[in-house]
This record gives C-alpha cells, sequence and structure tokens, in this order.
C-alpha cells in the first residue's frame, strides 16, 4: 500500500510557478506538499538558467527613463502583435490583467523580496512594422533569473515553520485522484527508488510547464500551414512532455487549447557540454551580423535582424532547404553584439558584478567570443572569407559554400558604404540605426561600417538552428487559474499556473509574445490560484 502525505495545497512541479504557488500557500497559512520530477539542485525548473527578463508595465524604472508607458498603450501592443481573436475570452482576459497588475503583482512584489533590476530598461520585439513594443519594457533582473529563484526558494525556506512543507525531489506524478469530477491529490512515484507515494490534497496545483521539452509533442502541434524545419535543438528540458497536460484533456475534460503556438527562437546552436540529447542554446543574435542561407547567400528580400519580429524570424529560417543557417560576421561585432540567453553565460550579470559589467559593456565581451571559440564547434574563426567558406563546408560535410559566393555577399553588402553613409539604402542597416536611437541598445550595437573594415577581423560564421523554447498554449483557464473543462466550468479543485497554462488562460500571448511576458506570467498565475484557494474558490 502506498505511503500517504496529506496537505492543504499539492503543487506539482517546483519551476518558477510551482515555488512561488508553495511560497504564497505557507504565506497563507496553508501546508504545502510540492512534488517535482528533477533532482535537489535543479529546483527552479527553466528559470534556474533563464536570462530573467521580464516586460513589465508603467514600472518607476521607466518613470526614471522618461518612458511614458500605460496599461492601455500596452495592451494595444499585446493585442496587435499576439493576434489574439477577439472571442478568445480567457487569453483576452489574461492579456489585460497582465497590463493592469505586472507593476504590483510582479515589480514590486519582487522589490519587497530584495530582488533588483538593471538600470536601463530594453526595447525588444519592436515589430517589423512598429507593431510590437511601441516602448521600452524589458526589465532584467539583477543576478539574472537564477538569483530569482534563489531568492524565492530563501523565502520559501523561512516560511517552513513547524513543518508545514513537504519537499519531494525525483517525484513523477503519474495520475490525478478524482471522484465525481473533484481532484483530491495524486499518485506519485519516486525515481530513485521506485515506491509509490499518495498525495492528499483538497487543492491541486499543476505547475508542470509546457509541451516544448518533447519533440514529438512539438511537432506533432506544428500548425499545418507554418514551414517546420527537419531539426530542431531543445532550448527547453524533457520533462516538459505534454503528459499531465494530455491526463487532465483526457480524464477530467480539460481543456487544451493553442497548443501549436510556441515561443522559440530562431538562432540556436548545440551545447558544448549538453545536459541532456540535443540540447542548445539559444544566442541573442547579432544586429549587425548577415543571416545566409546554406549557399552562404543572404537571406532576403528583408534581412532577417534579430529584436523585432522572433516569431517571423522562425518561420523564415524554417522554411529554409536546409535546417541550418549562418550568421556572418566579425571579431568587432562579435565582441559588441554576440551574447547567449540565459544565466550560465552571463557571468557579470547573474555574480553582480556591476564594475566588470559595464567593462565588458564598454570594451567588448572577448571572453565569450574566445570561450565559444574554444568550445563549440559551430562557431567558426577564420583570417579570410576562403578559409571561413572552407571551415563551413567542412562542418555540413558538404561543398555548399562558394568562396566566391561569400566573398560576393559580403562585397554585396559593403558596397553601401563606398560614398559614406549618405548614400547607402540597406534595411538592415536601417533598422539597426533605428535601434540605436535607444540609447541601451547603441551600448550594445555596433555603428554600421563594412563587414571587411580594415582591423575588425578576424571573420567568424556561426552555423544556426531553430531551438524549441517555450509553449505558448496549455490548459485552459480563468482568472483563479482554476481549469476550465469542455463547458468552460471549473474543474473543482484543479488549478494549472504558469506554462503549463499558457501563461494564463490556456494562451495569453497568442501567436507572439512581447518577450519577458513568461516569468511574470508564472508569477501572476500562480499568485491567483493560491488567493482562489485560499478564499475557497
Amino acid at each position: 500500500m502506498a505511503k500517504v502525505i496529506a496537505s492543504d495545497i499539492l503543487v506539482v512541479g517546483g519551476g518558477l510557478a510551482g515555488i512561488v504557488t508553495a511560497l504564497e500557500g505557507l504565506r497563507a497559512g496553508k501546508t504545502v506538499t510540492l512534488a517535482d520530477r528533477d533532482t535537489e539542485e535543479r529546483m527552479g525548473g527553466l528559470a534556474l538558467w533563464a536570462f530573467g527578463g521580464m516586460m513589465l508595465v508603467g514600472t518607476p524604472l521607466q518613470e526614471r527613463m522618461k518612458i511614458a508607458d500605460t496599461p492601455e498603450i500596452a495592451l494595444g501592443d499585446w493585442l496587435s502583435f499576439g493576434e489574439l481573436a477577439p472571442d478568445d475570452e480567457w487569453p483576452l482576459q489574461w492579456a489585460r490583467y497582465y497590463v493592469e497588475h505586472s507593476r504590483s503583482e510582479v515589480y514590486d512584489w519582487l522589490s519587497d523580496e530584495g530582488i533588483k533590476f538593471l538600470p536601463a530598461v530594453n526595447w525588444v520585439e519592436r515589430g517589423r512594422f512598429g507593431d510590437g513594443n511601441r516602448l521600452p519594457r524589458y526589465h532584467v533582473v539583477w543576478g539574472t533569473a537564477r538569483e530569482l529563484v534563489r531568492c524565492l526558494l530563501a523565502a520559501l525556506y523561512r516560511e517552513n515553520t513547524a513543518g508545514r512543507l513537504t519537499l519531494l525531489h525525483e517525484h513523477r506524478i503519474t495520475e490525478l485522484d478524482h471522484e465525481a469530477g473533484k481532484v483530491s491529490g495524486a499518485l506519485a512515484i519516486n525515481e530513485a527508488t521506485g515506491e509509490e507515494v499518495r498525495l492528499a490534497a483538497s487543492a491541486v496545483v499543476l505547475a508542470t510547464g509546457g509541451i516544448n521539452g518533447s519533440h514529438e509533442q512539438c511537432r506533432a502541434n506544428w500548425p499545418g500551414d507554418r514551414p517546420q524545419p527537419t531539426s530542431m535543438l531543445n532550448g527547453a528540458h524533457p520533462y516538459a512532455d505534454g503528459r499531465m497536460h494530455h491526463w487532465v484533456a483526457d480524464r477530467l475534460n480539460g481543456q487544451i487549447t493553442h497548443a501549436g503556438e510556441m515561443w522559440n527562437y530562431a538562432a540556436g546552436f548545440p551545447h558544448p557540454y549538453p545536459h541532456f540529447p540535443g540540447h542548445g542554446l539559444s544566442t541573442i543574435p547579432c544586429k549587425s551580423a548577415l543571416w545566409l542561407n546554406h549557399w552562404g547567400e543572404r537571406i532576403g528580400p528583408e534581412p532577417l535582424v534579430t529584436g523585432f519580429d522572433t516569431h517571423w524570424l522562425c518561420q523564415r529560417v524554417a522554411e529554409q532547404e536546409k535546417p541550418w543557417t549562418w550568421h556572418l560576421l566579425n571579431w568587432r561585432i562579435a565582441a559588441k553584439e554576440f551574447a547567449i540567453s540565459g544565466a550560465e553565460h552571463n557571468a557579470r550579470i547573474r555574480d553582480k558584478q556591476f564594475p566588470l559589467f559595464v567593462k565588458e559593456l564598454l570594451l567588448g565581451n572577448h571572453a565569450l567570443v574566445r570561450q565559444m571559440q574554444h568550445e563549440s564547434r559551430d562557431f567558426l574563426v577564420a583570417d579570410t572569407l576562403a578559409d571561413l567558406a572552407g571551415k563551413m563546408n567542412a562542418l555540413t560535410c558538404s561543398h555548399d559554400v562558394n568562396p566566391q559566393t561569400l566573398q560576393a555577399t559580403a562585397d554585396a553588402f559593403d558596397a553601401n558604404f563606398a560614398t559614406g553613409t549618405s548614400l547607402h539604402n540597406d534595411p538592415q542597416i536601417r533598422m539597426i540605426e533605428h535601434a540605436r536611437e535607444w540609447k541601451p541598445d547603441r551600448l550594445r550595437t555596433c555603428k554600421p561600417a563594412p563587414l571587411q573594415k580594415p582591423g575588425a577581423g578576424p571573420y567568424i560564421a556561426i552555423r544556426m538552428q531553430l531551438i524549441t523554447r517555450k509553449s505558448l498554449g496549455g490548459l485552459q483557464t480563468d482568472l483563479l487559474s482554476r481549469v476550465l473543462d469542455g463547458q468552460g466550468a471549473p474543474v473543482q479543485g484543479l488549478y494549472c499556473v504558469g506554462e503549463a497554462a499558457g501563461f494564463g488562460g490556456g494562451g495569453a500571448n497568442g501567436k507572439r509574445s512581447l518577450e519577458g511576458t513568461f516569468l511574470p506570467g508564472c508569477i501572476m498565475t500562480a499568485r491567483a490560484a493560491v488567493r482562489s484557494i485560499v478564499s475557497g474558490g
């Protein structure tokens, strides 16, 4: 007979949404069991490795930078960029809730927890036609999301008075207990020992992440009208496989909505030291790099430039003949612009080394470029374009890149500068100059110059692949984070938060995120669930 552990709230999943749910539950005086499939040192899930950017509206930091933002402006951007359907009730309600409450529910709450932000708001996802963020809203946690996780875990342990918290690591939930449609707990397996444990609770909160850790699920839900690459890297985690989504849909009539909407990234390469098969790193692509197809030709006619529309970039990359593209740049560009998303490769921010962070910002992050040169086989460096073409072909075991083609690609771009800046007419250069109008972007973006500028070498080519990341869809929930059935009624005792709920409502972002909506979405949905549980909702 399985051992039984009883508590008021059972939280399934130890990522950010699960941690916040458990923390708020303890603060409300409840007993809490948190069951997570991963090991203790990986508590925090993807947030432990994330960069820590947050899309926030109407913050003191925006005010200090004279950014006159309002929930109304933000909602307009959210709806136009995400292309939410006018009748998609719960995603629309969650979108409105987010922009109206991100200041109080996230910025103020985290400030009270001791979290600080970098003193600059970045401007991302502007939209190719100005239909994205009309204003800068991207706030970066000082210490990255790893600091966020550690801070909230410390608070969780402090709140664990009288043994009201039970933490179960390496426990996989296999089914939920339910009778007459009411959920009352779950069955877990201790994956270290094989022991079964019955977890009884009057409220169960699913914080199991999305589906994008499973390529099978990713491909099964991929929209039929969008190109799909033959191979992809994994930027999520294999445990984010959607099994609990389907269990709830099959057994409790829960509704999985917008499962085909995903927030993938267009420029990833294999992790030099992978944590699991297919593990990829997502770069923050260099705006000044030329984005090339497998032949070494510039993808066009509209060039691919990061920071404007990630969703569109992914589609353009996915439709290429081969499942990889190339970024062509030089050392000057890489030192100033090349970055890898996440805590692991942003040591100055992660470890809160402000003087060294400023030094790298001003002088370039040469250490990261050298690190990737030595660690990644997809990061190629050569003194001449001809030698670089040879290395590109050696990597792909092909003769795809003709040295003359690569030379012609570079020459065509450099011709923009032959008669001075007053006569160049390249859309990528215009986009770069627009980005540089905002001071934080100017610090991280090179002034446009010829690729073959003397002294700017050596040349660099990075082989990039599409990398899966976050699910935008999930189990449909109301504003109380209650899971809804096919009739739109709450499944009694069952809640869903974070990515498993599509960051609210089963898909609050629609087709596109304004970027940085994910960590705050985890926090807001988790806090809403606990308020509902405490009030008897």
